[in-house]
């Protein structure tokens, strides 16, 4: 199936023949007639699977001409750099269409999206918290919204927007079409489909926890912070295989601490976003990043949905994540539009148990390699890694001398080989059990 064979105007095949885009996505395909009859809908599907076209070309397609000031489309997103695509993505389909819309998000000044909003817009990209913001100083008009779309939900409600999005959802008119995206049907995203939608329509392309088909995973057991960034380093030399990396990492205190002893070893080739910085600096990073100004981005959990960039070739995964998910949309990065993409993980001894976990929500085995024996073992810990009995005993200047054998004895027997269900044992033999996605973590 082509574009063509979508009932589609031609101001939004000219747009898209613009683009070079000839053929739809499965689920643009699958969710195109669905969107057209009104029916609310929710669609199960993988970052990179092209989710975005898929609710914006039957929207924009029923989308007439209006003067009127209050918006008849409202698409909710968890970060401000996921409104900031999701409008991008608008401009490129509204080529050749008179459509008005504007992008809300917090961290910018929110006199001038008063502004845009009072001037009338047909559709607004919003995030949860700037959008009940407009709404509660009686800027924003919900009783005219005759569409809701509610993207990368799993995420929203990872962050903690649950409650913002029940007080929209209570707040819009009843008599609406709802559209939810999602790549994990969790507990908390049925609930919300049980209470607020109408006898959804749910379309699936791919099985919830299925990694990307064109993703190689691989894994090292790494000891610990200092030793990954050792090991980090020596990847990145080579710039002709590692020519555009995204590294993620657990949190910010991390991200600054990654930042600043890479770009020693790594002059002009390293750059680094999380929540802390600015917008304008963020979209300055990531724009100065696709342009190959330098060549590894580091990055936290709460903007791995928001980039969508082409052309990575690797994500590494310098920490594992605590939740399972997060893994699947971090490695999504790389692996789009049907090019092939490696994600590397390293993890430690207490990480062991959650790559276990990714594991069996994917119900594939990561291939573990082991650690090259000339990268050197580094002895110097930050301050999470020291045991508490170490940093009770020892004097100040005294080097912490930490012991590794049982550590390396376990990679040595591992040497080389696919892990797989033996590894997977090994970790419920120590760790105990993995656990089940349905299980709730303590």
């Amino acid at each position: 199936m082509t574009f063509s064979d979508l009932n589609l105007n031609r101001f939004l095949l000219d747009a898209l023949d613009e683009m070079g885009l000839t053929k739809p996505t499965p689920i643009q395909e699958k969710a195109f007639s669905v969107i057209l009859s009104s029916r609310d809908m929710v669609g199960i599907a993988q970052t990179g699977t092209g989710k975005t076209y898929a609710y914006l070309l039957p929207i924009l397609t029923q989308l007439r001409y209006s003067d009127q000031k209050s918006p008849r489309v409202l698409i909710v997103v968890p970060t401000r750099e996921l409104v900031v695509q999701v409008i991008q993505e608008i401009k490129n389909l509204t080529t050749y269409i008179n459509v008005r819309y504007t992008g809300v998000y917090g961290g910018t000044n929110i006199n001038k999206q008063k502004e845009l909003v009072f001037s009338g817009q047909d559709i607004i990209v919003a995030t949860p918290g700037r959008l009940l913001d407009l709404t509660l100083d009686g800027i924003l008009k919900l009783k005219t919204i005759q569409k809701l779309v509610i993207d990368e939900v799993d995420e929203m409600l990872n962050l903690g927007f649950r409650a913002q999005l029940i007080t929209v959802l209570d707040l819009l008119p009843k008599k609406r079409q709802s559209i939810l995206f999602s790549a994990t049907l969790t507990k908390e995203v049925a609930d919300l489909l049980h209470q607020f939608f109408k006898s959804p329509v749910k379309i699936e392309v791919e099985g919830s926890g299925n990694p990307l088909k064109t993703i190689q995973q691989l894994a090292y057991p790494v000891p610990n912070f200092y030793t990954k960034v050792t090991f980090l380093a020596q990847l990145l030399q080579d710039k002709e295989t590692f020519n555009k990396v995204l590294v993620f990492v657990k949190n910010k205190k991390h991200a600054n601490l990654l930042y600043e002893t890479l770009s020693e070893l790594l002059p002009k080739q390293v750059d680094v976003i999380h929540s802390n910085k600015t917008q304008n600096y963020r979209l300055r990073s990531v724009k100065n990043f696709e342009k190959g100004f330098f060549n590894v981005l580091i990055a936290t959990d709460i903007i791995a949905r928001g980039l969508d960039i082409l052309d990575v070739s690797h994500v590494i995964n310098f920490s594992i994540p605590k939740e399972p998910e997060n893994y699947i949309h971090r490695i999504g990065r790389t692996g789009r539009a049907e090019k092939k993409g490696v994600a590397i993980s390293f993890f430690t001894e207490n990480e062991a148990e959650l790559l276990g976990d990714i594991e069996l929500l994917m119900k594939t085995e990561i291939e573990v390699l082991d650690l090259p024996e000339n990268i050197d073992i580094s002895t110097e810990l930050i301050d999470e890694e020291k045991p508490k009995y170490l940093l009770e005993n020892v004097e100040k200047k005294q080097p912490i001398i930490v012991s590794g054998p049982a550590f390396h004895e376990k990679k040595e027997k591992n040497k080389k080989k696919n892990l797989g269900g033996s590894y997977r044992r090994e970790i419920a033999k120590k760790y105990k059990k993995p656990k089940t996605r349905g299980q709730k973590r303590k």
